[in-house]
């Protein structure tokens, strides 16, 4: 009888301790790591060259965070030991054997020989390069723990010059208060046919003491352009301003707005015009057989004082087979490649296009356009 209960006993203990390491291994304890090893690849002394290269294989010691738990490992490099300004490579690694894409790291060797003053014509360069690693434990919805490696080096790494070329834009985008801030209802301005000289504008009412911005897409990337970000050109007394870093306008109204880029080095140089909201017709409409010359006096439309109206033609004084033509003249631009027409009642631009085509109209009637809402007619 003594046995069985000294058995139960122990059994008790037995289960009890078992019930804690349950207890211990469904609650881990989140301990900070210490040591985080990048291990001096084996064929550190010899020259990488990262142009004809797929990868660099390095590996590091796993760091101990407490409990077994996925890490993710990522790459930084630099051309300083101390790190001043690293660049932190985009891949992920889940495993402490990681092949490090050579592409990527001549990107970002690229990108930090040419802030630190290097040009196209220095490559292809050999210099040496600072590795570290980052580990970092996360849970589903954010990063709980990290810890970085050692500092190694990698005395000889070559590379050609691998950033992709700089063009200028082929679309631009422009967003402010008249549009509520909201890249839904951003206005995408009109190209300069043939659309590869960087040049677009619109035609655009702005509240009074409102604010614009543009971009090369419909999104708050870091890509947008405000004040400090371009040189402005007030060339029909706006009230230009830095409101806020927005390209502040302090008159209301409407604004033919001309955005030119140009190619400086590697950077994109924006100018922005204000001008007049002038919009002209040519052709047989303004002249029996035709009349070619630009802004011809008593052609222009007039513009309306709200920015839900149209702008209204003169008169036609004869019938023109081959259709009405209307454009806004842009200064360094042929009239026909900043045109338009309308077309059972849409708006539509040459842009970067094909010649539209051609409507017919009749001596007396109008062209009436509304630039907001994109429609027009003729009667």
């Amino acid at each position: 009888m003594k046995n069985i209960a000294t058995f139960a006993f122990l059994l008790a203990g037995m289960l009890s301790f078992s019930a804690c390491d349950s207890d211990r291994d469904s609650n881990p304890v989140l301990q900070e790591p210490t040591e985080f090893i990048l291990n001096t690849p084996a064929y550190v002394n010899t020259t990488y060259d990262l142009s004809n290269s797929k990868s660099i294989e390095l590996t590091c010691s796993q760091p101990d965070f407490g409990y077994t738990a996925p890490v993710v490992y990522s790459i930084e490099v630099s051309l300083t030991e101390d790190f001043a300004n690293p660049v932190r490579l985009d891949t992920r690694y889940t495993t402490a054997k990681m092949a490090v894409d050579a592409s990527e790291m001549a990107v970002a060797l690229t990108n930090m020989a040419v802030a630190d003053g290097k040009t196209e014509g220095d490559f292809p360069i050999t210099t040496s390069m600072y590795v570290r690693a980052i580990a970092e434990l996360n849970s589903a919805t954010e990063m709980i723990s990290s810890i970085t490696s050692n500092v190694i080096a990698l005395p000889s790494v070559r590379t050609e010059f691998a950033l992709p070329p700089v063009v200028l834009p082929t679309k631009l985008y422009l967003i402010g208060d008249f549009c509520g801030w909201d890249w839904g209802k951003s206005v995408e301005m009109i190209p300069c046919h043939d659309g590869t000289t960087g040049t677009f504008w619109s035609l655009v009412y702005l509240p009074k003491d409102s604010g614009v911005k543009f971009n090369t897409a419909t999104a708050w990337d870091g890509n947008e352009v405000g004040f400090a970000g371009c040189e402005q050109k007030d060339n029909f007394g706006a009230g230009l301003s830095d409101n806020g870093g927005n390209i502040g306008v302090g008159k209301a109204g409407w604004y033919l707005i001309v955005i030119r880029s140009a190619l400086s080095g590697r950077n994109v140089n924006y100018t922005v015009e204000f001008n007049e909201p002038a919009v002209w017709l040519i052709g047989g409409a303004v002249k029996d057989g035709g009349d070619w010359t630009e802004c011809l006096d008593g052609w222009k439309f007039t513009v309306p004082e709200v920015a839900d109206d149209f702008f209204v033609s003169p008169a036609f004084v004869a019938d023109a087979p081959e259709g009405p033509r209307a454009y806004v003249k842009i200064d360094g631009f042929d009239w026909w490649k900043s045109e338009f027409m309308v077309f059972d009642g849409k708006l539509k631009y040459r842009a970067a296009g094909d010649d539209l085509d051609r409507v017919t109209s009749k001596a007396g009637q109008k062209m009436y356009i509304n630039f907001t809402k994109g429609t027009g007619k003729i009667e």
